[in-house]
């Protein structure tokens, strides 16, 4: 099978059994979503939505959080992945977010770039889901199910997956895309045992095909 015919497939198939999916971090507003997916990297979503609700009610926008400390932030963050290091990052987005944005999260992926704690996963997350730009992020799910299915080739970083999912996949499900790949990676096929016997993507998927094809020469 092509790889404009698994992506097609692809986007069949999500577009009729996942056509609202969505992040599973919770947020109110784009500072929260910001604050969240800063938070999220290498750490579970559940974490994450255990600790924000105590998080925002001290820290509601960026001017609370910029006149804070690193010290204080890190209370309320301590049980995640990297605690002291996101502390300062949060401090340091809000204290730039008001000084060089006027406290309005830029558009722009190179501008959110530029904020302590912003990598470009983080931007592109921000600017697909606040603005509804043509982007999409590359986490390792994200990365893992693309290369899996044969929606990518040969792609060996997250850029590269990047550029080959913004290629092939039609613009306006970019956005959408970035979710139904992360909740696939994250119930179905997973990094270790993958559950193929459950899994709805088989007849496209070429994981599948390759690992049937190998299983039956033995």
């Amino acid at each position: 099978m092509q790889k404009k015919d698994r992506v097609k497939a692809f986007v069949e198939y999500f577009s009729t059994h996942q056509p609202d999916a969505q992040t599973e971090l919770n947020y109110s507003n784009s500072y929260e979503l910001l604050v969240a997916v800063i938070l999220s990297a290498q750490c579970t979503d559940k974490r994450i939505n255990q600790i924000t609700p105590a998080l925002f009610d001290r820290f509601p926008d960026a001017y609370s959080l910029a006149a804070s400390t690193s010290e204080e932030v890190f209370m309320y963050i301590k049980t995640v992945s990297y605690p002291n290091n996101k502390a300062k990052h949060l401090v340091g987005m809000a204290k730039m977010l008001i000084s060089d944005f006027n406290g309005v999260i830029p558009s722009s992926i190179e501008e959110l770039q530029k904020m302590p704690g912003v990598g470009r996963k983080t931007a592109n997350v921000i600017a697909s889901v606040i603005y509804a730009a043509p982007a999409i992020a590359v986490d390792t799910h994200v990365f893992r199910v693309a290369n899996r299915l044969g929606l990518t080739t040969k792609a060996t970083t997250p850029f590269a997956v990047e550029q080959q999912l913004v290629k092939y996949l039609p613009k306006n499900t970019l956005g959408i895309a970035h979710h139904w790949l992360i909740l696939h990676g994250r119930y179905i096929c997973v990094a270790r045992s993958p559950k193929c016997n459950v899994c709805p993507l088989t007849s496209f998927c070429k994981y599948f095909e390759t690992s049937t094809s190998k299983a039956a020469t033995y």
